[in-house]
């Protein structure tokens, strides 16, 4: 007999940054770097920086100081599933247009843990973040999509942009 399970979607508190870092390092995993133990025993070159949970946990309290960021979290029956984070988006070049006209927000680190998937707890967590985001005047919401997750972010109104790249 299936039990439904109830979902809780909530603002993460500083407490849960770790989780979230946790939860970082594992999309990656998920969308094909290697950790140590894949590099290493496949001869493979690690990808994923040995510190990686200080960089992340730095990222994050610089990005809640400076940009806006906050992090949403899935729990169900007490245990943290999933998270979401965003702040606004810093940009990659000086942005001389109006804020009013071009505030960016983006969207980073949508995980859900693999048994807890299919249930529509990404497109809750990433709802709230589009919400969050609207309500600090951002404009528009960036996100970088890995394949599992188009299908979700579509859903959500997200389209494909004028974003293209060159692998060196």
């Amino acid at each position: 007999m299936l039990i439904e399970q109830r979902i809780i979607i909530k603002e993460a508190t500083a407490s849960e940054d770790f989780l979230i870092a946790e939860h970082f390092y594992k999309m990656w995993l998920d969308i094909g770097f290697p950790d140590d133990a894949i590099a290493l025993s496949a001869s493979r070159t690690r990808l994923i920086a040995p510190d990686w949970l200080n960089i992340t946990l730095q990222f994050v309290e610089k990005a809640r100081r400076e940009l806006f960021y906050k992090a949403f979290v899935a729990e169900v029956e007490g245990a943290v599933v999933g998270s979401a984070s965003c702040q606004l988006h810093s940009g990659l070049y000086p942005n001389i247009i109006k804020q009013e006209y071009r505030k960016y927000g983006y969207i980073w680190g949508v995980y859900v843990e693999p048994s807890y998937r299919r249930q529509g707890i990404a497109k809750q967590l990433t709802s709230k973040a589009v919400t969050y985001l609207k309500e600090i005047g951002c404009t528009r919401v960036v996100l970088n999509a890995s394949p599992l997750g188009k299908p979700v972010y579509e859903s959500l109104g997200f389209s494909s942009s004028n974003g293209m790249q060159l692998d060196l």
